[in-house]
């Protein structure tokens, strides 16, 4: 049976376990901004993409912008299933999503043969989610800040989609830790691989907040030491990758 993460740009994939396909955080068409205005930061796609089609399950981390860009969720038929932390649950019942499910950090559904448990993941400013989504095919960790869950227990993991590099923001800090955390996700998950996100894709930005945004770390130095373990993937917009996993 097949796993597989297909990369939609900044924190979108689509994730494949065996039959059950799962849409995450996706921007795919349209101007991405957010309040107050395009000064802040606006985003555009160099290449939009068609939605997904035969989609079982639909996952937002956040109800950000970014996370929860409504032109794109416009383009879904309202009757895909939504797994969604508060703030994103409240986008998508806005738009008329008929079957919506809020988790927060510690919950634990099942859902079209899928175990999803969220975990704490960024505050920006609200408590938004991270997510551990698994089935007999495979498993998959996932958060877009970097934003570490001191509570998750130990547990082996197939793949792990995290940033890969810290962002930094003068008098806010790293509002992306990947570089940070990537150390404590390979031993806590052990994962067969890693692929980064949120940082990526083919979109272009301008405004204050992109102009002030500075690389504060990478994680090229623990890639070295691991890269005969994990398989490290810098994803390119639309490319399939095939996942390993202990149980297929």
């Amino acid at each position: 049976m097949s796993f597989s993460a297909t990369y939609l740009g900044s924190s979108g994939w689509l994730v494949e376990f065996g039959e059950v396909r799962v849409l995450i955080d996706p921007w795919l068409k349209g101007v991405l901004s957010f309040p107050p205005g395009p000064w802040l930061i606006e985003g555009r796609l160099q290449k939009e993409l068609e939605p997904p089609d035969q989609l079982d399950l639909l996952v937002l981390t956040q109800g950000l912008a970014d996370h929860s860009h409504i032109p794109s969720l416009e383009l879904l038929p309202r009757s895909i299933p939504v797994i969604g932390s508060k703030s994103a649950s409240k986008v998508v019942k806005r738009l008329g999503f008929e079957s919506v499910t809020t988790l927060s950090p510690g919950d634990i559904k099942q859902i079209c043969q899928l175990e999803i448990e969220a975990t704490a993941g960024a505050s920006v400013p609200n408590q938004e989610n991270g997510y551990i989504i698994s089935n007999e095919i495979g498993s998959i960790y996932l958060e877009p800040h970097g934003f570490f869950d001191s509570k998750i227990s130990p547990r082996e993991l197939d793949a792990v989609i995290t940033p890969m590099v810290d962002l930094k923001l003068p008098m806010v800090g790293d509002f992306i830790q990947g570089a940070r955390v990537l150390p404590k996700l390979i031993s806590i998950f052990k994962p067969l691989t890693v692929l980064a996100s949120t940082t990526g894709g083919d979109a272009k930005f301008s405004g204050l907040i992109n102009s002030l945004t500075r690389v504060n770390a990478t994680s090229e130095k623990l890639i070295s030491e691991y890269e005969n373990q994990i398989i490290f993937v810098q994803p390119k917009t639309g490319e399939k990758y095939r996942l390993k996993s202990r149980n297929v």
